[in-house]
C-alpha cells in the first residue's frame, strides 16, 4: 500500500475508481457497425454494438439507462447456439426486444424482454430463443413491432 499512495497524483480515490472500471465492461470498447433490416415493410437501419467475446456477451446493455431509437447490440457466436439458449434481464434498466438470427442473417424468433427489477439474479427469468441460433439483435422495445419486422425479415451486414 506504500508503493501506490508514494505515487504522485495517486490517491484512494483513484484506486476505487479503477477498480469501479474494472467491474463494469465499458461501451465504447465494443466494435460498432451499421446493418440494415430488410423485409416485407421495408428497410430500416441501425447503429449497432457489436458483442463478440463470451465477456462482452455477458455485460451486454447492464447498466444502461437509454439506448437510442435506431441503435442496439448484435450478439455474435462462432456456433450455433442451442435453443434452449436464451437471455436474460439482470441489472438491465431498459424494455428489450430481442430477435434471434440464422447465420445468414434471417429472423428466427422475436420476444420482448421487461427489465428483472430484483438485486438478485436468481429471481431475473430467462428467455430461450426458442430456435437454434448463430446471432441475437436487442433493441428497445416496440421497435421490432412499430416497423412491422417480423420472423422470416433478414439482418444484412456490410
Amino acid at each position: 500500500m506504500d508503493k501506490i499512495n508514494k505515487r504522485p497524483g495517486f490517491s484512494i480515490i483513484s484506486m476505487i475508481l479503477l477498480a469501479a472500471s474494472c467491474l463494469m465492461f465499458p461501451a465504447w470498447a465494443l466494435e460498432r457497425g451499421d446493418i440494415v433490416i430488410e423485409g416485407e415493410n421495408g428497410r430500416h437501419r441501425l447503429d449497432v454494438e457489436i458483442a463478440r467475446t463470451p465477456q462482452q456477451r455477458s455485460f451486454g446493455l447492464m447498466e444502461r439507462d437509454h439506448l437510442p431509437d435506431d441503435a442496439g447490440m448484435l450478439f455474435v457466436y462462432e456456433q450455433e447456439q442451442p435453443s434452449a439458449s436464451g437471455f436474460w434481464m439482470y441489472r438491465t434498466r431498459i424494455p428489450l426486444d430481442i430477435a434471434f438470427l440464422e447465420d445468414d442473417g434471417e429472423i428466427r424468433a422475436i420476444h420482448t424482454m421487461p427489465p428483472c427489477e430484483s438485486e438478485q439474479a436468481a429471481r431475473c427469468p430467462s428467455y430461450p430463443a426458442g430456435v437454434p441460433f448463430h446471432a441475437a439483435l436487442e433493441v428497445n422495445a416496440g421497435y421490432f413491432d412499430a416497423r412491422g419486422i417480423e420472423v422470416g425479415d433478414r439482418l444484412m451486414l456490410p
